[in-house]
C-alpha cells in the first residue's frame, strides 16, 4: 500500500507539474515583457515555477531611487543596510545609481536585489525588470505619500501655471511622476498647457537639480515631488522660504520598495521580515531624512499605483520594455 501511495505521488506530482508548465506558457501578462507571468492576476510577475529558475544570492544588491546625490543615500542607509544582513544572513551592498534607466537595467538584468523605485518608475519596473513592489513609507496613522509642486523663487511674478506660456518649464526625467508625468497631465487638463506648443520643456535629470536650478536662478520654473524638496530643507541644502509653490497636486504614493521577482520565497520572506520591523527611531539620521514616515507599510502594485497609471494612459505612455 506504502508503495502504491509513493508511485501515486509522484504520478500526481508529475501531473500538477506538466499542468503548471502548460499554464505557465499561456499565462496571463497584461502590461508584463513577456519573460514575466501573472498567474494570479495582480499585474506583478510571479515566482518561476520551476525552482531551478529561482535566485538565491550570497549577496544581495539594493539601491534605493536616484532622486538626489546617490553618495548622500548609502550613509543614509547605512544601518538599514545592517539590519537586512541581520534578518537575511548574508552581506547586503548598496548600490548608488546615478538614473532611473540604469536601477532599471540593473534588474532587469539579474544584477539588482532589492530596490526602491520612484512613483513614476514603479509601473515600468514591474513591466520591464520583474519588480514586486511589496512596502513604502508611512506615518503611524497610515497616512502616506507625498505632493507634485510647480515652483519658482519666492520672489517670481508668476502666480499659476496658467502663466507658464510662453516660459520654459525644468522636468526632471521622463519616467518621474512628479517630475514628468503628473505636471504634463496635468497641465494638459487642467490648463490646456502642452509642451512645446505652449512652452519650452527642458530636462534637469534630478529633482534636487531641478530645485537648486530654480533655487539658484538657472531655471524660472520647475515641477518636483514635495518631499524632495522638504528634504533638502531639512539638510540645509537650501534656505527654507526662497521657493513658493504655484500648484500643489492631490497626493501620490511614494517611492515602492520591493523585490526581484525570482528570488527565493524563502529569501523573500526574510526580507519583508527585515523592512517591517525596521524602527525608524533607531537610526536618527534615517529618521531625519524621512521624517514625514514613521514605518514601511504593506501595498499592493495594482491597487495603490491604480492612479499612476492613469495618468500614464493620459499621458498615452506605454511600458515599451525593449
Amino acid at each position: 500500500m506504502k508503495h502504491f501511495l509513493k508511485i501515486f505521488s509522484i504520478l500526481t506530482l508529475s501531473m500538477l507539474l506538466g499542468n503548471f508548465s502548460a499554464f505557465a506558457e499561456d499565462c496571463h501578462r497584461g502590461t508584463l515583457d513577456k519573460a514575466y507571468c501573472d498567474r494570479n492576476m495582480d499585474q506583478v510577475a510571479d515566482l518561476p515555477l520551476d525552482p531551478k529558475d529561482w535566485v538565491d544570492p550570497k549577496t544581495i544588491i539594493f539601491t534605493y531611487t536616484p532622486v538626489e546625490d546617490p553618495a548622500v543615500y548609502a550613509n543614509i542607509w547605512k544601518s538599514f543596510v545592517k539590519h537586512l544582513e541581520k534578518h537575511t544572513d548574508r552581506k547586503v551592498v548598496f548600490f548608488p545609481v546615478d538614473s532611473n534607466a540604469a536601477q532599471l537595467e540593473a534588474m532587469r538584468s539579474g544584477r539588482l536585489h532589492v530596490a526602491g523605485f520612484n512613483t513614476g518608475s514603479n509601473p515600468i519596473a514591474v513591466s520591464c525588470a520583474g519588480f514586486v513592489p511589496f512596502a513604502m513609507h508611512a506615518k503611524d496613522d497610515g497616512s502616506y505619500g507625498y505632493e507634485m509642486e510647480i515652483i519658482v523663487k519666492a520672489d517670481s511674478a508668476i502666480q499659476s501655471p496658467s502663466e507658464i506660456k510662453g516660459k520654459t518649464l525644468a522636468f526632471t526625467s521622463p519616467t518621474s511622476n512628479s517630475g514628468f508625468k503628473a505636471p504634463s497631465a496635468i497641465l494638459k487638463g487642467e490648463f490646456d498647457l502642452i509642451a512645446d506648443r505652449d512652452f519650452t520643456p527642458t530636462f534637469s535629470g534630478k529633482h534636487d537639480n531641478s530645485i537648486l536650478g530654480v533655487y539658484n536662478g538657472d531655471y524660472e520654473i520647475a515641477s518636483v515631488a514635495n518631499s524632495v524638496l522638504q528634504r533638502m530643507e531639512r539638510r540645509g541644502v537650501i534656505e527654507k522660504g526662497k521657493l513658493r509653490a504655484v500648484y500643489r497636486s492631490p497626493t501620490f504614493p511614494t517611492t515602492g520598495y520591493g523585490h526581484a521577482h525570482n528570488l527565493h520565497p524563502e529569501l523573500v520572506a526574510k526580507i519583508k521580515t527585515a523592512f517591517f520591523t525596521w524602527d525608524f527611531d533607531d537610526d536618527p539620521l534615517y529618521k531625519k531624512e524621512f521624517a514625514k514616515a514613521d514605518k514601511f507599510i504593506g501595498i499592493r502594485h495594482m491597487n495603490d499605483w491604480a492612479v499612476i497609471r492613469q495618468i500614464d494612459t493620459a499621458n498615452g505612455v506605454s511600458y515599451d520594455c525593449k
